[in-house]
């Protein structure tokens, strides 16, 4: 069992997810690290949020930023997004995440800020 799941839509991503992961080895928070696309792997993540036994997602992803919302469309856990600098500076990315209907709700940090994701998900799992 792991506390927190991290997912990058791209390996080019990374570099993000080494932020969140960094706060969360400091804190000893148990996660798990996968590079899923919600476009070109849809059965894979289909099947890794079905089989993920984590507490909270953190879904890291640039230019149209599906991956939040489509992990959030998927399960009723508490999911983080990250947006990532890209071609727009990061803001197509930030407004994929934050604008999501109505009953699927992602929580959205700052630009690259992999390190606030992890922060945010340590609160959650705190009020557990």
């Amino acid at each position: 069992m792991v506390d927190v799941a991290i997912i990058c839509g791209s390996v080019s991503d990374a570099t993000i997810a080494d932020r969140a992961k960094k706060i969360l080895d400091s804190r000893k928070v148990s996660y798990d690290y996968q590079v899923i696309s919600a476009h070109r792997e849809p059965d894979k993540l289909d099947n890794y949020i079905n089989n993920s036994d984590c507490k909270v997602f953190i879904a890291i992803a640039g230019l149209s930023a599906a991956l939040p919302g489509v992990i959030a469309s998927k399960t009723d856990k508490p999911v983080i997004g990250v947006p990532v600098s890209g071609t727009l500076n990061g803001f197509d990315a930030l407004l994929s995440i934050v604008q999501m209907p109505k009953g699927v709700p992602v929580a959205c940090v700052g630009i690259d800020n992999g390190e606030n994701a992890a922060y945010f998900a340590l609160r959650i799992l705190k009020s557990k």
